[in-house]
């Protein structure tokens, strides 16, 4: 994301970003209804989550789109995060969901088996889409059980964002492969040294939790479930709230009264693990340096990392899949229209749009080495399967958690609850 928009509390805590979810403002855009004119020109509807800025940025490249194909027009809507998903599900439920759509991975496996979606493969071996030049790793995102459910517009990585002066006045230096304890130790030293504490709530970001169990020889999601067990969460929960109390870990209710901002940029924290495209975010809200440092490990090397995704996902009730795909070949390779969206999306997800945009200001610069260096370090893997209900059990985990740290939980509780909603989401 380059434009320093305020993201909600579950995309600060880098949940729905399924991974990659970024926008914000409560805004609509025009809609209407697809379908073909007298003169054959065929209209489709483009629905996307997002803040004014993309909404700049994404009208001009369908002006671009539209000028290239003038038989095929784009109607658009769009909406903060929230209100897209409860829009789009009684669109769906009605069986007129728009023609194509932001989507994340969170989602596939859920409107999947609900026969929302379409699978791209038939336009891809029509050769209206293309899937050549996507940055490794990246169009994989997208693939489920064999199906092209999604197409990536741009990729991102969990990464950890610190006050670079903080760290700095406490002596401390992250470095690749520094360990969990030296983490945790880290957060000490910051808070001993500083009196600010360490991070503003790790234990509640779904995302860096699985790569904590990736680490271990587990994972949060297999294809129809958990992957991990009450012991392994009670472990993880009772660690982050033992590390609350102690004043390393900011005090949650300093967490909520600090939202919008975040409580690294409001200086009531000296860290916050989130997506590495976010890091925008930090620098327009606050007035200190921040920067991109490593995700702890459990053995040294392996950070369990994996590159997430916005996407472009199409109905499968469309009347009109040629175009729909011609559309999205177009967004995710003219290089003009990588040039115009930058890192909005994310790190730009094929190698033409990627080459055609150069990020002139330090941040973008930092989110694109961090993306690079990761890759180069070889640890980087395939993202770990959704299932169905995931988006259920991603903002589950973030709200019991909270609770569980402002004492409204016992840990023990907290866990059960968890479970409980999870098993239920899975079933729904």
């Amino acid at each position: 994301m380059a434009s320093g928009n305020i993201e909600r509390r579950t995309i600060l805590k880098a949940a729905g970003a399924s991974a990659a979810a970024l926008g914000l403002a409560a805004t609509t855009g025009c809609g209407g209804d697809s379908g073909t004119s007298a003169d054959g020109t065929v209209t489709i509807r483009y629905s996307w989550w997002g803040a004014e800025e993309r909404q700049k940025r994404i009208s001009q490249s369908i002006r671009l789109f539209e000028k290239k194909f003038p038989k095929i027009k784009v109607k658009t809507d769009f909406q903060d995060y929230v209100a897209f998903w409860e829009k789009f599900q009684t669109q769906a439920a009605g069986g007129n969901p728009p023609d194509v759509f932001q989507n994340a991975v969170g989602f596939l496996r859920k409107y999947d088996k609900r026969g929302i979606l379409l699978d791209l493969k038939s336009q891809i071996d029509a050769g209206n889409l293309s899937t050549r030049n996507f940055r490794e790793g990246v169009l994989s995102v997208g693939q489920v059980d064999g199906k092209q459910l999604g197409v990536p517009v741009g990729s991102n990585t969990m990464a950890l964002v610190i006050d670079k002066k903080v760290f700095q006045k406490a002596g401390v230096t992250p470095a690749p492969g520094w360990t969990w304890d030296d983490y945790f130790k880290a957060l000490k030293t910051i808070h001993d040294r500083t009196k600010v504490p360490g991070d503003t709530g790790y234990f509640s970001i779904m995302y860096l939790y699985d790569l904590y169990l990736r680490q271990n020889g587990k994972a949060f999601f297999t294809k129809d479930g958990l992957g991990f067990d009450k012991a392994d969460l009670t472990e993880w929960w009772q660690d982050g709230y033992n590390r609350v109390k102690a004043g390393i870990i900011t005090d949650p209710k300093t967490v909520a009264q600090d939202r919008p901002k975040s409580s690294v940029t409001a200086k009531h924290g000296a860290s916050e693990f989130t997506w590495d495209n976010f890091t925008v975010r930090y620098t327009a809200e606050g007035d200190s340096e921040y920067g991109l440092a490593p995700i702890p490990t459990t053995d040294g090397k392996n950070t369990g990392q994996y590159l997430a995704s916005l996407m472009l996902s199409a109905s499968a009730r469309t009347k009109h899949p040629k175009e729909v795909a011609q559309f999205i070949d177009f967004m995710v390779h003219d290089p003009e229209v990588g040039k115009i969206m930058g890192y909005d999306r994310g790190i730009l997800a094929t190698t033409d749009q990627y080459a055609a945009f150069k990020p002139s200001d330090p941040v973008a610069q930092e989110i694109a080495q961090y993306e690079e260096d990761t890759a180069k370090a070889g640890v980087l893997g395939t993202i770990t399967p959704h299932p169905s209900g995931a988006d259920t059990v991603e903002a589950a985990f973030l709200r019991i958690a909270g609770d569980m740290s402002l004492g409204k939980y016992k840990v023990a509780d907290a866990v059960k609850q968890f479970f409980d909603e999870s098993e239920a989401a899975f079933q729904a």
